[in-house]
């Protein structure tokens, strides 16, 4: 998993740029690359730094930047960085001009710590959330367009590969030893445990890969036929 991701502050008023890296280094998984005053300063350190920042806080309102066109150099330049745009700018024009180029967040000033630390945790699961699949159900897309992703682990030291966290994989565990007989599906996983099937059958997978899990197929009248996923023990003992 990403240990931490690295943020440009663009704010042009110094004291108002140090509450934000304050804000930013409250929460776990954040370091501030740098702070700078004005779109020069940084489109220069844009262009370079070693390592491209994950996420810029800009502001709009910047001395030698017109309207939004910082905002639309960094994101047709770099397209691999998102960007929250804290701004005191409250006109519909330009909220909506940010929303149609892509803006991860727009948080008007005064800004309320709560409401910052909200959009980094966000921005956090959301990256972790895309980092841990390879392709999505409809449930995904809808949890992370409608921000509710998926949790993010508090460590992933214990060994497990990405993707796999150690507390939905005990209840996946206690679920499946009352299963003495049927077995379940990924489909049916997915709904008890409140997944997307896809998702369901990762740690599925992952099971079977650890040799605590068995699968075999259940042949049906129609269609194809259905892969059941079963502990090891209660297959053996049902076979």
């Amino acid at each position: 998993m990403h240990e931490d991701y690295s943020v440009l502050i663009v704010e042009d008023d110094f004291r108002i740029a140090n509450i934000h890296r304050q804000f930013v280094e409250k929460v776990d998984g954040f370091v501030v690359s740098d702070t700078v005053r004005t779109g020069e300063e940084a489109l220069a350190f844009l262009r370079e730094c070693s390592e491209l920042p994950d996420l810029v806080v800009l502001d709009i309102y910047i001395p030698d930047v017109e309207g939004l066109n910082l905002f639309w150099e960094i994101r047709s330049t770099y397209l691999e960085i998102d960007i929250v745009v804290i701004t005191a700018a409250k006109e519909v024009e330009t909220i909506q001009e940010a929303i149609r180029g892509g803006v991860f967040d727009y948080i008007i000033k005064p800004v309320d710590v709560s409401r910052f630390e909200l959009t980094l945790t966000r921005y956090k699961e959301r990256k972790y959330l895309l980092s841990s699949v390879e392709e999505m159900e409809q449930g995904d897309v809808d949890a992370m367009i409608w921000s509710n992703p998926a949790p993010i682990p508090a460590k992933q030291n214990s060994g497990l590969p990405k993707g796999i966290d150690a507390i939905t994989l005990k209840e996946i565990t206690s679920l499946l030893k009352t299963e003495h007989s049927g077995g379940v599906t990924a489909v049916e996983l997915s709904q008890q445990i409140g997944t997307s099937r896809s998702t369901a059958r990762r740690y599925l997978e992952y099971l079977v890969s650890e040799n605590e899990v068995e699968t075999r197929l259940k042949y049906g009248t129609v269609g194809r036929p259905e892969r059941r996923y079963f502990r090891c023990e209660t297959y053996e003992q049902n076979d």
